[in-house]
């Protein structure tokens, strides 16, 4: 048996959580100073932390190989189980040209640039960012704002700045289960505590948008269709994270904020447009399909040859316009594509498919059916008690193959392939292609789990979180900060959030604070950090043709990253006080 102990250094709480740091300044270092590929990061981090449960925290080295082995199957399943089959499903429309017709149909709107900044970036980001998450949104974004007539630079800061109310709820809200599982808190309780502060985001994100892209005339002359995206935006993702579907907050506030945006329209336009000449269908398609090459690239940290990533399979070709798109049987010299009804519709099929398989599982019978086969047991190897004689939660681990979000996809995902009249060998080739791009993504996501888990059950996050908690109520107004830090440095919500969870818990037990409200707002902190992370930075600088300028967007995005962190961090404080407690589930 192990006895957590969080002094374990010389009897010191002090010393103990500044070793116990060792694992995340190293994952910091290499990333965020020595620029190494993600995936060896966080290894070499792991290693740390296995390095420092065994030999500072005398954790027995089958016990501290066992933590690092539940870490990264939870990452696998059920965490990038749910990335790969939202990301397939993104993948079959791309390869159908459908995704086409979606971008077509959020780019006709309106011919006002400031307009196109809310409905492109903000909505059509958020629908992206819900379903295939990492870089995606801003690559594509931003490269549809250029076709549109914005300038690179503007387009990459709108684009990330943009990207912001949507990450805790992205790809099917893997950042808010990641965190649940980590801290062992409801998940309901996680994102009603999230949706009761990134919605208040969503409110001024448009205004900023506006801002940006034409300064205070801008916001004269559109703040009306802004205040009206950003407010339904933030009403639908309110209800749906409290009240509705937790999976499902950004498809549906998404589609919301864009309905709400185009019916506007339809009795208001703004006293004068401001326009440029857009590039042709053609062109603007094959400059999204060697954006997403050049993102993925970016992501990976691979490199580009001729649109292709260093692993030799091109992202570029994967999502490039088929020739079977339902909008590309004309010549791009006749003019502008305009796509029968039917087609458009066909485009929105596959959210509409996701919202009614979520929605049908919640159903009570279905819900009782989809639960059947679940299994909960003791992970192998681990026999471990706090210092109250309990067990940590996360020393069992569930496996729900029927009921979990990325089978739920997974049905969508063939449900759309009969919509889309798309054949099993391409839906299965489309699936292979997912997992290949995706490979380095789902061993960086399993070291992290695996550094989260062992440094969870050795007792170093706890040590640190007690440590910290000494600045008392005060922390609250801090507790942002972390989760800002993490994914500045990570690129991502679901990381930050496996390292930092469970550090915010502990801070807030020993501080006397709701744990809830720490750790939801590790995640809410966090989602402003995207916008200045180097890997962000250089999908968006490699998409817009600007690589080499990451330094300058950096400029351009820092002032908004950490105005809106300030923002937060006040508002997590207040919401620690009696002023704004009632908001706390």
């Amino acid at each position: 048996m192990y006895n957590q102990i969080f002094d374990p250094v010389g009897g010191s709480l002090a010393l103990s959580a500044l070793v116990a740091l060792l694992p995340l300044l190293t994952i910091f270092l290499l990333l965020g100073v020595l620029k190494m590929k993600a995936q060896w990061a966080a290894l070499i981090a792991l290693a740390v932390s296995l390095a420092v449960a065994i030999i500072a925290y005398g954790m027995p080295v089958g016990q501290a190989l066992s933590a690092a082995a539940e870490g990264a199957t939870f990452g696998i399943f059920p965490i990038m189980w749910i990335v790969v089959t939202a990301i397939w499903i993104y993948t079959l429309t791309v390869a159908t040209g459908h995704f086409d017709v979606l971008r077509r149909s959020f780019g006709t709107v309106s011919s006002d640039q400031r307009i196109q900044a809310i409905i492109i970036a903000f909505c059509f980001g958020a629908l992206m960012e819900a379903l295939a998450g990492f870089g995606t949104p801003v690559a594509i974004s931003s490269v549809m704002l250029i076709a549109l007539g914005f300038r690179p630079m503007k387009a990459a800061a709108v684009a990330l700045v943009a990207n912001t109310a949507p990450v805790a709820f992205g790809a099917i809200a893997v950042p808010i289960t990641t965190l649940a599982k980590i801290t062992g808190l409801p998940v309901h309780e996680l994102a009603s505590m999230v949706g009761r502060q990134t919605p208040i985001l969503a409110l001024f994100v448009p205004l900023v948008l506006v801002f940006m892209v034409d300064g205070r005339r801008g916001l004269r002359q559109t703040w009306l269709p802004a205040v009206v995206g950003g407010v339904v935006f933030a009403i639908a993702q309110f209800i749906s994270s409290n009240y509705l579907s937790v999976e499902l907050t950004d498809i549906i506030a998404s589609l919301a904020s864009a309905a709400a945006i185009v019916a506007l329209l339809r009795v208001w336009q703004p006293a004068e447009e401001l326009t440029v000449e857009a590039l042709s269908e053609e062109e603007l398609s094959s400059r999204i399909s060697d954006a997403t090459a050049s993102a993925h690239a970016a992501e990976t940290g691979g490199s580009r040859r001729g649109g292709a990533t260093s692993s030799g399979s091109s992202k570029g070709a994967s999502v490039s316009t088929d020739s079977r798109d339902p909008g590309s049987n004309r010549p791009a010299s006749a003019g502008p594509v305009v796509d029968p009804p039917a087609e458009v519709v066909k485009a929105y099929l596959p959210y509409i498919i996701i919202i009614v398989v979520f929605s049908v599982a919640q159903i009570g019978a279905v819900k009782t059916i989809l639960s059947a086969g679940s299994l909960k047991f003791d992970w192998p190897g681990l026999d471990i008690v706090s210092p109250s004689g309990q067990p940590p939660s996360s020393v069992s681990f569930a496996f729900g193959f029927l009921s979990a979000a990325g089978t739920l996809l997974l049905f969508s995902g063939l449900l759309t392939m009969v919509a889309l009249k798309i054949s099993p060998a391409r839906g299965l080739k489309a699936f292979g292609d997912t997992l290949n791009q995706l490979k380095w993504a789902i061993l960086t996501v399993a070291a992290v789990l695996g550094l989260a888990y062992v440094m969870n059950l050795s007792g170093q996050t706890i040590s640190i979180g007690q440590w910290i908690a000494g600045t008392g109520a005060f922390f609250a107004f801090l507790s942002p900060v972390l989760g800002w830090l993490g994914v500045a440095v990570t690129g991502s919500d679901t990381s930050a959030n496996a390292l930092f969870g469970t550090l915010q818990v502990a801070a807030a037990q020993k501080a006397g604070l709701s744990e809830v409200l720490l750790a939801a707002g590790n995640s809410s902190g966090g989602v402003l950090g995207k916008m200045i992370s180097p890997q962000n930075l250089a999908i968006a600088a490699a998409a817009t043709g600007m690589a080499g300028k990451e330094g300058d967007l950096f400029r351009k995005v820092i002032f908004w990253s950490l105005g809106f962190l300030f923002f937060m961090c006040v508002l997590v404080y207040l919401q620690s006080t009696p002023v704004l407690s009632w908001m706390v589930p």
